[in-house]
């Protein structure tokens, strides 16, 4: 068996450093304290491991080949990430309680709206489909390559979370000042806006 390692690797790279909307939600979440971060780090991971888990049982192909499906998933992750986009827009305009507001409801909240950004990605879904089968080989057994595959994706993307959430520590401290935090909330916003008009018009 004779997996592409190497190919893989740097196109896994690649995915794993071009921000998306797991990016900016773990750092909107670690901007609010590392205990978030982590929590949305840790959500956006479970999601991962969704996906991963549905590719290597074949469930994501199986949606690929009916595009009816690939469409509710497709306008579900648009509109998930629509509602997170303005609803972080509103409270960043929020004249008088901004820090209030924009702080996170709960853990389990902050896990569950990392998780849903993760699973409702169609990208991310696609991601699995189009990269493991570029590294396998068609001669060797094709779960245990999704399996070790798949785990690779998974440790990587963890591996960049345990980067990422405590380089946002300094952010905190940046953002204290109101006007600083808004016009931060507004750019994360914006990023949502901008990454949900991607998917749907991709």
């Amino acid at each position: 068996m004779h997996i592409a390692w190497g190919s893989f690797l740097l196109a896994l790279l690649v995915i794993v450093l071009v921000p998306g909307p797991d990016f900016v939600m773990v750092t909107r979440s670690a901007a609010n304290g590392a205990r978030w971060g982590w929590l949305a780090a840790a959500g956006v991971t479970c999601g991962l491991l969704i996906h991963a888990t549905a590719a290597t049982a074949g469930l994501s192909a199986l949606v690929i080949a009916f595009p009816a499906a690939l469409l509710v998933v497709k306008m579900l992750g648009v509109g998930y990430l629509l509602l997170m986009g303005v609803q972080i827009l509103r409270r960043a305009g929020a004249p008088q309680e901004p820090q209030r507001e924009m702080e996170p409801a709960s853990g389990r909240a902050v896990f569950l709206r990392a998780l849903l950004v993760d699973v409702l990605n169609p990208k991310v879904l696609l991601t699995f489909l189009t990269l493991l089968p570029q590294a396998m080989d068609p001669a060797g057994d094709p779960m245990k390559q999704a399996l070790l595959l798949s785990a690779a994706a998974v440790a990587s993307f963890g591996a960049w979370w345990l980067v990422v959430v405590p380089s946002v520590g300094w952010l905190s401290a940046f953002l204290a000042a109101p006007r600083r935090k808004r016009a931060f909330e507004r750019c994360c916003g914006g990023a949502l806006l901008l990454m949900a008009g991607s998917i749907a018009f991709a």
